[in-house]
């Protein structure tokens, strides 16, 4: 593998000796999501707080300089190669995050869903790359790109070309997919293919759209996510581009539809729990979006 996966990389140098965070960083929180153990989040953006002690903690900055969309996490003393690239990465027997997050979609995170006839579903994308898209070829054929929504779009029309995939996005978003090979209508929920259903979600755009696969995972977008600051569901409010109005209908009238153990989102942190839990912790995300009020956009406002 040649190194156009790592083509938007800075030089080495960085204060001090070891892992760093360049001036670069957005404060996306993927870096934090993959190396909790030694990233934290310290003046608005990601920061090393310690350099690793295993090897495990090694390969979590490894997993976080890979996913980074603005190549920011680094070392002083060596450059990073192919080999150590740990994507796709397995989070299940059924799931891959597929890291090297885009710039063209402010870092989200992306995802393949594999299916008992040995294909797979990519939901959102990551940044192009060829090499990258042979790589998750190999878990299996490709034969969707599901789209949550606008800002996740890019890179969308290009995958699914390369795959010899159909393309899905709603309508309410199809300006950024206008070449979609099925667009999603409505509010009612429709078959993507056995097991996995999207559900309209309007809310944070007006074509946002989860994805729930073997009542098992459930991939939201923007919509909703897990916080570790909150321990809990949460929905972004400050960063809700439609309307928080819309989501808290939107919740209302699609939690109580769902079952899942797995909450995917494109930003924000992953969790599993019991599907018991997970529906009782999104009856009250419901409850406690229907009372929140439009706020000016403020992205330092998100608890992560």
């Amino acid at each position: 593998m040649t190194n156009d996966l790592l083509a938007e990389t800075a030089p080495d140098e960085g204060p001090g000796e070891g892992w760093y965070v360049d001036e670069r960083c957005t404060n996306c929180d993927v870096a934090r999501q993959l190396a909790p153990d030694v990233i934290s989040e310290k003046n608005g953006r990601a920061e090393v707080t310690r350099q690793p002690q295993s090897d495990a903690e090694t390969q979590q900055l490894y997993a976080a300089a890979f996913a980074c969309h603005t190549r920011s996490i680094r070392h002083s003393g060596q450059r990073l190669s192919p080999d150590l690239d740990p994507f796709p990465l397995a989070l299940d027997d059924a799931v891959h995050l597929c890291g090297h997050n885009s710039r063209h979609t402010a870092g989200a995170n992306a995802y393949l869903l594999h299916r008992g006839d040995g294909t797979s579903m990519m939901i959102d994308t990551p940044r192009w790359s060829e090499q990258l898209a042979s790589r998750y070829e190999e878990l299996g054929p490709v034969t969707d790109v599901l789209l949550t929504h606008q800002d996740h779009a890019a890179h969308g029309r290009r995958y699914a070309d390369r795959f010899g995939a159909r393309l899905w996005i709603h309508e309410g978003d199809l300006d950024a997919a206008p070449d979609a090979d099925r667009v999603i209508r409505g509010t009612e929920p429709v078959e993507i293919g056995a097991g996995v259903l999207a559900y309209p979600l309007p809310g944070h755009t007006r074509g946002s759209v989860l994805y729930l696969g073997d009542e098992r995972y459930c991939f939201t977008g923007d919509s909703f996510y897990w916080s570790r600051t909150t321990a809990d569901l949460e929905v972004a409010a400050s960063v809700t581009w439609y309307s928080i109005v819309e989501l808290a209908a939107s919740l209302a009238r699609t939690a109580p539809r769902l079952h899942f153990e797995w909450v995917l989102p494109g930003h924000g942190d992953r969790k599993r729990l019991p599907a018991a839990e997970m529906a009782h912790r999104l009856a009250r995300l419901a409850a406690r979006t229907a009372k929140l009020q439009p706020q000016p956009v403020d992205f330092t406002a998100v608890q992560w």
